[in-house]
């Protein structure tokens, strides 16, 4: 008895739209699904080697939770490479001036650091309140 496995092709892949409402979400667990379904792991064909996920939208990215005092201590750090150039910004501030930056690092984090990552953080498309520009798309809401 002969055992093969079936990998999937990238001409096999459909990529769905999928519509997320942060609003009163937890950071955290809403950034597990999204990077979940930016793999493909919520379908049946998954192949880590394959990027076969689908194309998310989120909204509401200012209304986002954080638990706990995290909007005060959270810090979010960028750096030049120049002596003397760290920022820190908390996710207060951040929340006020970039609200899709929070969720996009989130995400970002929860990503495989490989070849495939640039292309699933393109689909991934976060919008600060409930207006979109994707509504021809007619993407699928899912709750999380």
């Amino acid at each position: 008895m002969k055992k093969t496995t079936v990998s999937p092709k990238i001409s096999e892949v459909v990529r769905d739209w999928i519509l997320i409402d942060a609003k009163d979400k937890v950071l955290g667990q809403l950034a597990v699904k999204t990077a979940d379904m930016l793999r493909g792991k919520t379908k049946v064909i998954f192949a880590p080697h394959v990027d076969c996920g689908d194309h998310i939208i989120i909204i509401n990215a200012k209304h986002i939770v954080l638990t706990g005092n995290k909007w005060k201590n959270k810090e979010y750090h960028t750096h030049s490479r120049t002596v003397g150039h760290l920022k820190t910004k908390t996710a207060e501030h951040l929340r006020e001036t970039n609200p899709e930056k929070i969720i996009f690092l989130a995400v970002k984090g929860m990503i495989p650091h490989n070849k495939l990552r640039k292309n699933m953080l393109e689909r991934l498309r976060i919008f600060p309140e409930a207006e979109h520009t994707h509504t021809a798309q007619q993407p699928k809401i899912v709750n999380i």
